[in-house]
């Protein structure tokens, strides 16, 4: 942050308003520079510039500061430390390492802690790639380093710098040591380490964005079968208090298909940070069987710390995201909740006296949270071997009594291209998760589908759709039967809502916190789907040939298809086989048993 020669005072704070400090003096700041404020050296970064004045967001508590007190220049943005050791971090908005604040200071962050945002002494093995005389450029791997024993770190030349690869180290060596040195067409000598320090607020470059194409497997029923998101896709998780997001978020954050979480917790609840803090590290990740935080970084802003830091906690989320990308690793990041984040943006564009939009945010709202969404995608990153990388991003969304028609979810849903929308009065019925399959939609679906049928079963998207169509008659059927009851439909329409509670009941319902049900592989998923569906036209065929309703409704069958979720994978298959055949076999004597509707 500060450097050891930077004590000029060179600017005088005029006015305090909360986390917004005005000083004057300041006309050789730039915008979104970072300063230190008063003797205590809070960090803050300069977010508007009026002549002499400068507006600066102080992302510390401000009490006890007046008008008179020194601000110091640092002339760097606020910027994030990118190198090995990021992996299994538990950082604060502005990537300060809480577990090394906690050892030297206990429980509560000191007011103006300067620490090493990353681990200056420890030592790596580089084990170098590139060859010497080559020619380098931005983006290509000098070296690898273990990073943790599951993510193999990508040590990259820095995006801006071209030449000859001079020299490079092989061996052990801190991330501040030299590693390589390039010499530019100039004749310029670079020395390259380990650490590169990026702007929070600059997009990392990359050489093209493309086009999702796969999906991102998450291994929740109700979202990979009815509402899959792509790999380098956008989602937003709108819904009120108490529907399920943050578990959700949690699920995704454990069963996704990608090789490194990063996991936002942009002014949650503390006991709710601490619940992931405390659970991250004891899950067990499926891929590796190793501990899940061996390929993630948390990033944990409470609600009961300073408001401005929440908006720099989704920028250093992004930013470290976009780093492990340019590696070409597929990234998640998780932000739980951008309507928090949100409500920073208001409170201090308050402050600054701006003219308020709607419900007071500010008129850039929609700008911003389409700048965060749109730092995610699919891309052909920079580099000479032409590697792959990709970000998705998914976004919590908490709108005040579960209102979607709020400026923050709609300005979200004109940018996210899968809209998960939480149901309170699913949650208050205890079906979780409780993502409404009325509301909910996902613009990846046709091409996803294109996916599942080749690589899964050739018949998975005629299941999707079907599935969908039934849960939509079952709405309209619900009506009728509130309006003159159940005993006023057809045997037909019975049956549809038959099999509509079993998609809800036996299918779309997940336990997260049981030990088979929380993760469902595609096979899986649809098996389960098409022993529901066979049981449905099966017995359709069934009443035509007068069959009696009743005796199809209440066959023994149902009891092992609602039980299929907790088969384990690695008996699903054959058991799946022994309950189709029992479903034939039950099936058949029925007809051959010609009790009758009439």
């Amino acid at each position: 942050m500060i450097k050891n020669d930077i004590e000029n005072k060179t600017g005088i704070i005029t006015k305090v308003s909360g986390p917004l400090i005005v000083a004057k003096g300041m006309k050789d700041v730039k915008m979104y520079d970072v300063v230190r404020v008063s003797e205590k050296k809070l960090i803050g970064e300069v977010i508007e510039l009026r002549g002499d004045l400068a507006s600066i967001q102080v992302y510390e508590e401000t009490a006890g500061i007046g008008p008179g007190e020194p601000v110091y220049f640092t002339n760097e943005p606020l910027s994030v430390e990118l190198a090995p050791g990021l992996i299994e971090g538990i950082f604060d908005g502005i990537q300060r390492p809480l577990r090394v604040i906690y050892e030297s200071s206990g429980d509560r962050i000191p007011l103006g802690i300067d620490v090493p945002k990353l681990n200056r002494e420890k030592l790596w093995h580089f084990d170098p790639k590139a060859k010497i005389n080559s020619t380098v450029i931005g983006g290509d791997i000098l070296g690898t380093v273990q990073e943790s024993s599951v993510v193999v770190h990508k040590v990259m030349v820095p995006p801006d710098i071209k030449g000859t690869l001079s020299w490079v180290m092989d061996g052990e060596a801190t991330i501040i040591d030299t590693i390589a040195k390039i010499i530019d067409q100039a004749g310029n000598e670079h020395q390259i380490c380990m650490l590169q320090k990026w702007p929070v607020r600059k997009r990392r470059p990359y050489t093209k964005k493309l086009a999702p194409t796969e999906p991102m497997v998450t291994g929740q029923r109700v979202i990979d079968t009815l509402f899959p998101i792509a790999i380098g896709g956008i989602a937003a998780i709108p819904g009120p208090f108490g529907s399920g997001k943050t578990v959700v978020q949690h699920q995704l954050a454990k069963w996704a298909d990608a090789d490194i979480i990063v996991y936002v917790g942009c002014g949650e609840r503390g006991n709710e940070m601490t619940d992931v803090l405390m659970e991250f590290p004891e899950l067990k990740d499926p891929k590796t069987g190793k501990a899940l935080m061996k390929r993630t970084v948390l990033i944990a802003n409470t609600s009961n710390m300073p408001v401005a830091a929440r908006e720099a906690s989704i920028y250093t989320g992004i930013t470290i995201a976009e780093y492990y990308r340019d590696m070409g690793f597929r990234v998640a990041v998780m932000a739980d909740s951008t309507s928090r984040w949100a409500e920073a943006l208001r409170e201090m564009s308050s402050r600054l006296e701006e003219m308020p939009g709607e419900e007071g945010y500010p008129a850039y709202l929609s700008s911003r949270i389409a700048e965060f969404y749109e730092r995610a995608g699919l891309v052909k990153c920079l580099g000479s071997d032409g590697r792959f990388g990709a970000i998705t991003a998914i976004g919590a969304v908490s709108p005040p009594g579960g209102d979607t028609s709020e400026p923050v979810s709609q300005a979200t849903l004109r940018i996210v291209k899968v809209f998960w929308g939480l149901s309170a009065t699913l949650a208050y019925r205890r079906h979780f998760p409780a993502i409404d399959w009325l509301k909910s939609y996902s613009l990846y679906s046709d091409a996803m589908d294109e996916f599942f049928d080749a690589h899964v079963k050739k018949d998975w998207s005629k299941l999707v759709l079907e599935t969908k169509d039934i849960l939509q008659d079952e709405a309209k059927l619900d009506e009728i039967v509130r309006l003159v009851g159940v005993d006023s439909l057809e045997f037909q329409d019975r049956l549809t809502l038959e099999c509509a509670r079993s998609i809800r009941e036996d299918y779309l319902h997940q336990i997260a916190f049981h030990d088979v049900d929380t993760y469902t592989s595609l096979n899986k998923q649809y098996g389960m789907l098409k022993a529901i569906l066979t049981w449905y036209h099966k017995g359709q065929k069934a009443l035509k040939n007068d069959v009696a309703f009743a005796k199809i409704a209440k066959m023994k069958i149902l009891e092992k298809i609602g039980r299929m979720k907790y088969i384990k994978e690695a008996d699903f298959n054959e058991d799946c086989i022994v309950i189709m055949n029992h479903l034939d076999d039950e099936y058949q004597a029925l007809t051959e048993g010609g009790e009758t509707n009439a």
